[in-house]
């Protein structure tokens, strides 16, 4: 009996299986996605270039990080070139880099760490080890690879201010840690410090665009730690190494190492902060943040931190693909804009840096690609991290009363008109309209003062404050050719611009409207409406007219024009996010206006790869014929992202078209920011579930989504019937639950009421 006791409970315990564990998020997200070249049909057709690869690297970082760390294959900080590219097989070390994610500016103030054994080796291209994707292991909270030449694995993970390194070191013998400041301008300081084992620098930031070439006012600083004794030490320029001297500066290629003997498999630990301030200042983030932890405790709450944002979204679906390019997109979602200020809340002013500011309570951030994230990245924010986009909004107003003016596109902590348009205002009126921040008298003043007046003197003007061009809309209704706008670094594009400003002045006329500023509201409502004067009805769309009133003759339908920002006349058409049934007016009505989406759509001229056009599949919602909407998301999301390396579709600009891909997903999009609204375009999940700052919680449930069913046959929010396609920000804020019907065939009558229609300035 004993024995069959022991069989029966022999078997018992290998037939019971063991509790499944829930998966993580965060290894859902691929951070090599949009590494390499983009190989979707509209990049191929519709990009440069420059435009053909999303631009992004493996950062492991922190939401919103000061410093993003990254695999170096490129050494330099020249424009357009990220400091890691897939398709490289060489490299060069880690990266504590301010790179604007999936964007064509510049790194700055930035440092690279290298270990190497054997002979030493110094210089970037020479020191460059051969490694293996098939080694390479990259996710947000760690990336790891084997150097080839060098037997060492090599770890990294990262705190906010902060990044913390893991060297295995196979070999016996010889050892070097090699670390330099990033200048390409031969600038730059560094300093061994013996006593502390520590390597301590400085990288200057220089400004491009708006002052190109000239110093921001201020560096990127680091202090290096070293967990480990050496024998040897000295720095370097260039070819020349300067053996035992301790510091060197403002000289080319310069950079310092540290020798030892290693053991054979020996671990090196390396702890590097970073400051914008000082060197002391990124000694002190250093220890605030990493002194109670190791590598892996590091690593741990790296982790955490991304699982509890990505948890903030869970999606339920059959396709694992789709949850990769779900969650990567997130993740991409979430790099920038960057905390500027240390943990004692010490930042550089604004334009200059010439003042040590502290930022009180929340944070200060820098790096807005505002032309891009103020479509969708931003709007996100505001669902999912409100407070935090708060203190974004803040930190527009912190630079406005250092320097002046409302900046246009603030990059380096500095003015630069970059790219067109004055969208820091519809992000400000976004944030407004949905009551995460109040607006005082005087910030409001900065507001009115961008889009009414321009600089008083033209170096003020070239220097990136004001409006581009604002002269001229102000008096002609919109920018006539003759304006070449020079002072820009996208010159002309007269069209763009109208069509830009016109939204940013319905935008503040939110804001004017809400505070009771009934005269700048009305002033404001009018000039919303410019976008009318450059439209051709001979042409069907938007097109350059002169001063006089005539339009040019230098037209092409189909091809970028100059007055036209990186896109053709027919794309820029439908950039009225603000009054879509003011254009479908002078159009012609609802039936023209579908039937020239139609032939837009059939004609290839839809880009998804640039952001002016991503408003353009919902508009369908506008005009009565929503499943044209359903149906072009989905293939929208379907052809232009994939979990693959190439599977992003053009830059990311700063999580941008990320951020669309999310939202797409949960199947709504904010076409019209500071209209606290949202399209409708179903889901793509069989469910989602948001957990909100505030606690409550929203549940779309869309059974059969993620198996193809694409169009919406009914909807209900909180059981009651619901007709209209889109959705108050302030219902989804109080969660509940929204039940989609989904179906594989068209629902032709949901949604074609005019009553059911999102917002249009006409119909106010």
């Amino acid at each position: 009996m004993k024995y069959l006791s022991l069989i029966t409970l022999f078997v018992l315990g290998f037939s019971c299986k063991p509790t499944e564990q829930k998966a993580q998020l965060v290894d859902y997200v691929n951070p090599l996605i949009g590494t390499a070249a983009a190989t979707t049909e509209s990049a191929i057709e519709h990009g440069e270039n420059k435009e053909n690869n999303a631009q992004v690297v493996p950062y492991v970082t922190t939401p919103f990080g000061m410093t993003n760390w990254t695999p170096q294959t490129k050494d330099t900080e020249k424009k357009c070139l990220a400091p890691y590219y897939y398709t490289d097989s060489l490299f060069q070390g880690f990266r504590g880099s301010h790179w604007l994610s999936g964007s064509c500016v510049q790194d700055y103030g930035s440092m690279t760490i290298m270990p190497i054994s054997g002979s030493l080796k110094w210089l970037p291209e020479d020191r460059a080890s051969t490694f293996s994707h098939d080694s390479e292991k990259a996710n947000p909270y760690a990336y790891e690879v084997y150097l080839n030449d060098y037997e060492i694995k090599a770890e990294l993970t990262a705190t906010k201010r902060s990044g913390l390194f893991k060297f295995t070191f196979e070999k016996e013998g010889e050892a070097h840690l090699v670390l330099n400041p990033n200048s390409d301008e031969g600038e730059g300081f560094v300093k061994i410090n013996k006593e502390t084992n520590e390597i301590v620098g400085y990288n200057p930031v220089h400004r491009i665009y708006q002052g190109w070439g000239e110093s921001a006012g201020f560096s990127g600083y680091f202090v290096a730690q070293i967990e480990r004794n050496f024998d040897k030490s000295g720095v370097y320029t260039g070819n020349e190494l300067l053996e035992n001297q301790l510091e060197i500066k403002d000289k080319k290629d310069i950079g310092a190492y540290v020798s030892f003997s290693a053991e054979k498999n020996e671990v090196v630990y390396v702890k590097i902060g970073t400051s914008f301030v000082s060197i002391e200042q990124a000694r002190k983030n250093l220890e605030a943040e990493t002194t109670s932890l190791n590598f892996n405790q590091a690593k741990e709450n790296l982790q955490e931190t991304w699982e509890g944002l990505l948890s903030k979204i869970e999606v339920e679906g059959t396709v694992k693909d789709d949850k990769v390019k779900f969650y990567t997109a997130l993740y991409h979602s979430f790099l920038q804009p960057r905390t500027y200020n240390d943990v004692d809340g010490s930042y550089p002013s604004f334009a200059g840096g010439t003042q040590i500011l502290n930022s009180g309570k929340g944070d200060y951030f820098s790096d807005y690609s505002m032309w891009d994230t103020y479509r969708a990245s931003h709007p996100l924010f505001s669902i999912l991290k409100p407070k935090a986009s708060a203190d974004m909004m803040q930190s527009l107003f912190s630079m406005a009363e250092q320097g002046g003016w409302l900046p246009i596109f603030p990059c380096w902590n500095s003015y630069t008109s970059a790219m067109i348009g004055d969208h820091a205002i519809t992000t400000i009126a976004d944030a407004y309209m949905k009551d995460l921040i109040s607006i005082t008298d005087e910030q409001y003043a900065f507001l009115l003062k961008n889009a009414f007046e321009s600089p008083e003197t033209i170096q003020e003007y070239k220097n990136g404050k004001g409006r581009r061009a604002l002269a001229s809309y102000l008096k002609h209704g919109y920018i006539p050719l003759e304006d070449k706008v020079l002072e820009s670094f996208h010159k002309g594009e007269q069209v763009s611009r109208t069509l830009e400003y016109s939204f940013d002045d319905f935008a503040l006329s939110q804001i004017s409207k809400k505070k009771g500023d009934s005269k700048n509201a009305e002033i404001l409502r009018k000039r919303a409406l410019n976008y009318a004067n450059v439209y051709s009805p001979a042409d069907s769309t938007v097109k350059g007219k002169f001063a006089d009133g005539s339009f040019t003759d230098n037209y092409k339908k189909y091809a970028r024009m100059p007055y036209i920002t990186e896109g053709t006349p027919y794309q820029y058409t439908w950039y009225v996010p603000h009054d879509i049934a003011g254009l479908m007016d002078i159009m012609g009505g609802e039936n023209e206006f579908n039937a020239n989406l139609d032939r837009f759509h059939a004609k290839g001229q839809y880009w998804h790869g640039n952001e002016p056009g991503h408003q353009i599949p919902f508009l369908y919602n506008y005009s009565g014929q929503a499943w044209k909407t359903q149906k072009l998301v989905s293939d929208i999301m379907r052809k232009e992202y994939s979990a693959e390396i190439g599977g992003l579709s053009g830059n990311d600009d700063a999580g941008q078209m990320s951020a669309w891909y999310v939202f797409a997903a949960m199947g709504f999009y904010p076409v019209s920011p500071s209209v606290p609204e949202y399209v409708i375009s179903g889901p793509r999940f069989d469910k989602l579930t948001l957990s909100l700052e505030s606690g409550n919680k929203l549940v779309i449930n869309a059974p059969g989504a993620s198996e193809g069913k694409i169009y919406i046959k009914s909807l209900t929010y909180n059981g009651k019937q619901m007709d209209k396609t889109f959705l108050s920000h302030f219902d989804l804020m109080n969660g509940g639950e929204l039940n989609f019907e989904m179906s594989d065939v068209p629902n032709k009558e949901w949604g074609t009421a005019v009553n059911t229609r999102p917002f249009s300035l006409k119909n106010e």
